[in-house]
């Protein structure tokens, strides 16, 4: 999961670096538009309000490039901060824009930005649709980088589509075609991804050996940033292949990585790792300790990033009330110019009609005043508590997902007691596991999950038990946590099933709800 989370990243760093590059190819420096790119990386609220006053002007002047790429760049800031359906929404824009402006690798790396959002909302055979578009263009442009940066979009789809010998093929391209300009980072990148393709086939010497030059090619260009996750996964390799030692040594050296340079999210993966190998080790209580330091840095990533989705909301919903406001001012100002000018033309026969008709149009536009902005201040406290309960549900899963894997590991370890028969510890260990089992799926979670979810996913329960009255609560469970778009290992931790049983459990929902072969439960849930 750290692995395909920093693919992720790396694309939209590509992304915004390539785009960098072209503007400086294609579009005239402009500083104040560089200015706000940059910004993005640490305060996306402040850029994404930069770039909007910058598309504003952009668009009084006519400068559909501009336009264009402060458009794209919004909808980079969109997605980095999850809200894609406004992302898809500036992309689209920004497309027409820079086809307008005949910006041919601008437009292709628009395209790109938009396969990787579609590949993130579980549209594959768009996202590939476009990467294609945007290979036809790069090579249009003759542009080697963004060739290769695309390659490795389309070999990503096949390995996520379990088609190794696919993901290879284009994989192998990008390298090529980034040995070719001499783009370190592209080829660190590859080597990377190959490396992980071979860790999915279990083929762990080719694995590390792709790792090791991953990690050549960023030791000599000093980027410890990406070291950081290569030195992680070479970990991985170790584990995987009992070199405990080994792997303990390369989890260290990723957790004092990862601090020196202050970045929580590869804190949090080292110290997972690091508590995995002790678990391996058979020391407990260290396991303990590492797997609670890899939870406390996962919820500081996670308050960081609420904290500043919910200030980027915020900017959205006031660009969205300004426009409002705007139209509403432009549809009264219309409606009083053709007042004016029908009573200019009978102001001598009918002053006193046309008193009565101003008269009643004021009150008119007052009443509309006060019922906007009545409206306004209710939808306003809709929108506070449906974030407020949407923060308490994510924060409720996350903490009924983490207990429940703390407990299988306890479980598991205490297990493993209990079958060496020393009969001095056994009788007690069982009672341990059989409170464990009786506090783990206590239905008291379930009723604060139920309280919260319906708050926020309101009438999805009446909705579900309308199209089939044989579902049990386990059944609603189920679908309500694809509703979440939980991973299936966290559903299995939160049911306490396993993933064999999960599936069993999701054939028999499909079936109670007549879903046409095809249809998965996930896309059923998010529609209903």
């Amino acid at each position: 999961m750290y692995r395909y989370c920093k693919l992720f990243l790396v694309t939209l760093l590509c992304c915004i670096c390539g785009a960098g590059q072209k503007i400086a190819a294609q579009y005239k420096p402009d500083p104040a538009v560089a200015a706000a790119i940059a910004l993005s990386r640490q305060y996306p609220d402040s850029a994404f309000e930069k770039l909007r006053v910058l598309q504003s002007g952009a668009i009084n002047n006519k400068d559909d490039l501009r336009t264009g790429v402060c458009l794209m760049e919004m909808g980079k800031i969109c997605v980095d901060q999850g809200y894609y359906p406004k992302a898809l929404e500036y992309y689209q824009q920004a497309q027409s824009m820079l086809e307008a402006a005949g910006a041919i690798t601008l437009e292709a790396d628009n395209l790109n930005a938009m396969g990787v959002l579609y590949y993130h909302n579980i549209n594959k055979p768009a996202a590939a649709q476009v990467h294609q578009r945007a290979l036809q263009l790069y090579r249009k442009a003759a542009d080697t980088a963004g060739i290769a940066a695309t390659y490795g979009h389309i070999g990503h789809l096949f390995e996520k589509a379990q088609q190794p010998d696919s993901a290879f093929y284009y994989n192998r391209l990008a390298l090529r075609a980034y040995e070719s300009i001499r783009d370190h980072k592209g080829i660190a990148g590859i080597y990377e991804n190959l490396g992980s393709i071979y860790e999915d086939q279990e083929k762990y010497d080719s694995a590390l050996v792709f790792f090791n030059k991953a990690l050549a090619v960023y030791e000599s260009d000093n980027d410890r940033i990406g070291s950081i996750e290569v030195v992680n996964n070479i970990g991985d390799i170790y584990r995987k292949t009992n070199r405990l030692i080994q792997s303990m040594q390369f989890s260290r050296q990723a957790l004092a990585m990862a601090r020196a340079t202050n970045n929580n999210y590869q804190i949090g993966a080292a110290c997972k790792d690091i508590a995995l190998n002790f678990k391996l080790l058979g020391q407990h209580d260290s396991a303990f300790v590492y797997m609670e330091q890899s939870r406390k840095s996962l919820l500081s990533i996670y308050s960081e990033q609420n904290n500043r989705q919910m200030s980027f909301l915020r900017i959205i919903y006031d660009i969205n009330k300004k426009n409002d406001e705007i139209l509403r001012l432009e549809n009264s100002h219309r409606i009083n110019i053709v007042i004016y000018s029908a009573l200019a033309a009978v102001v001598l026969l009918l002053v006193v009609v046309s008193l009565l008709i101003i008269s009643r149009q004021k009150l008119k536009i007052r009443e509309q005043k006060a019922i906007s902005d009545k409206n306004e201040q209710v939808q306003e406290a809709q929108k506070d508590q449906l974030e407020l309960n949407s923060k308490k549900l994510a924060s409720h899963t996350l903490q009924v997902i983490q207990r429940n894997q703390f407990m299988d590991e306890l479980k598991d370890s205490i297990s493993t007691i209990v079958k060496d028969d020393k009969r001095d510890n056994k009788k007690q260990l069982q009672q341990i596991l059989l409170k464990i089992e009786q506090n783990q799926h206590h239905e008291k979670q379930w009723d604060e999950f139920n309280s919260i979810f319906g708050q926020v996913h309101q009438s999805f329960f009446d909705k579900l038990n309308a199209l089939s009255n044989d579902l049990t609560s386990n059944d609603i469970k189920l679908v309500a946590l694809h509703k979440m778009n939980i991973n299936s290992k966290d559903m299995a931790t939160i049911l306490g099933i396993s993933q064999d049983s999960l599936r069993v459990a999701r054939y028999r929902v499909r079936k109670k709800l007549n879903l046409p072969e095809g249809d998965t439960l996930n896309t059923f849930a998010q529609n209903l």
